[in-house]
């Protein structure tokens, strides 16, 4: 749970007043007045000492040390957090602004999650993702996570994310987001400071969670995101004016299966979303101790639609074998807006995803879609193991020809060791 660096507040600091005061205040949940909000559960005495909360919560924490060391240990160093948040990973703490031309300031955001587990001092909220490793794991983390619901140690409707995955500007207010929850806006102080405003439901219009990577506009100011889930729609669809309203939801009942959808890609009339291989399914905690698995007898699809569709009647799919698109570069249109260009990267040994991420090998690539042919062309720009692209915004649905990205760790040790 690093905090966010901000090296750009200098930057920033000339941008709409929405980046220090917010515009609508009726969108905003403050995680602070839900954290100190006291839980009914504490205001009935109790007779039985052995029920108080500071008791039971001791007992938790016991058993939470016996599950990580016995039970549930990391199953490979690429888990481990001890090997991956090492050296130049290691967490970063907060830093106030500097007092330097260029300010620099780091601070963590303040989400529901981040002031409960602060003030407790241990993790509360458990993470789907890593913490129900084998059906043992699930049973018992599960137990004693209901355990501390039921004493008030945290409530999940509040929020269970960390909104440390991607900061977007929309709507006249600057986002911290994560996609297991509603993105937080933040804003920045006169002196360079971040401030946590609290989680922004655009005036009641999000209930649930949204994508960490919304695609803004640059001509428009538009935001086009989405959200996947595990039961039908499988994929929602909506719009954010640059006003801050969010369109209505536009469910995609043509993705039959319950596809993880991380990221997606825009262009001048189209959005695209991949269909991958992964798949979400909540049962995988029983069976292999995560909600996300591969399915080797599925065909990737690319999935594009018209911008501004109302329904998803004019939702083309096409099979694109062996693409498996986690993350996109960018996106656009030529021949007249017949064609479209995705450039993102394909990740090679799918099937290890979760789980041995060093056996993971992105490779970047260049699909063309002919839209009135329904022929879809591809070829290999780079593969060299890189991910975690990010280009310029203002190229966001443009042709572009420069784009930044980060080389695979793990693909650079084992490298090294032949030369």
């Amino acid at each position: 749970m690093n905090a966010f660096p901000f090296s750009f507040t200098g930057t920033l600091l000339p941008h709409p007043k929405s980046l220090v005061s917010p515009s609508r205040t009726s969108s905003y949940v403050s995680p602070q007045a839900i954290g100190k909000s006291p839980s009914k559960q504490h205001n009935k005495p109790l007779k039985n000492p052995l029920l108080d909360p500071s008791f039971l919560k001791v007992i938790l924490n016991a058993c939470d040390d016996f599950i990580d060391t016995f039970i549930d240990p990391p199953c490979h160093p690429s888990l481990d957090p001890e090997c991956v948040l090492s050296d130049n990973f290691a967490p970063v703490d907060e830093l106030p602004p500097t007092e330097c031309k260029a300010i620099f300031c780091s601070r963590y955001v303040k989400t529901y999650k981040y002031l409960v587990e602060k003030e407790a001092g241990f993790s509360i909220i458990p993470n789907l993702f890593s913490d129900f490793n084998s059906f043992i794991a699930l049973v018992c983390r599960g137990a004693v996570s209901v355990t501390r619901r039921k004493i008030g140690q945290f409530d999940p409707s509040n929020g269970i994310g960390l909104a440390n995955t991607s900061l977007a500007l929309f709507g006249g207010n600057l986002f911290a987001l994560c996609e297991s929850d509603l993105p937080y806006a933040i804003k920045l102080a006169p002196n360079g400071d971040i401030i946590t405003i609290g989680r922004h439901n655009f005036e009641g219009n999000l209930p649930i969670n949204m994508t960490a990577h919304p695609k803004i506009d640059p001509d428009t100011g538009e935001a086009f995101a989405f959200r996947y889930c595990p039961i039908p729609p499988f994929l929602t669809y909506f719009r954010i004016h640059p006003n801050g309203t969010k369109s209505r939801d536009i469910p995609i009942f043509s993705m039959t299966r319950p596809s993880f959808i991380h990221d997606f890609a825009i262009t001048k009339n189209y959005i695209i979303f991949p269909d991958t291989q992964l798949e979400t399914n909540p049962f995988g905690l029983i069976t292999s101790g995560a909600p996300v698995g591969y399915n080797s007898r599925k065909v990737p699809r690319l999935g594009v639609l018209p911008r501004y569709a109302t329904d998803e009647s004019k939702m083309k799919w096409f099979e694109v074998p062996g693409f498996n698109m986690i993350h996109a570069i960018n996106a656009w249109e030529v021949d007249d807006g017949d064609t479209i260009v995705v450039i993102a990267p394909n990740t090679m040994s799918i099937e290890h995803f979760l789980e041995r991420l060093d056996l993971i090998r992105p490779r970047i690539e260049k699909v063309k879609v002919d839209l009135k042919k329904g022929m879809v062309s591809r070829y290999t720009m780079s593969s060299w193991n890189l991910e975690l692209a990010s280009i310029n915004q203002a190229c966001v649905g443009k042709k572009n020809k420069y784009v930044k990205l980060n080389i695979n760790y793990y693909f650079v040790s084992t490298s090294n060791n032949f030369v």
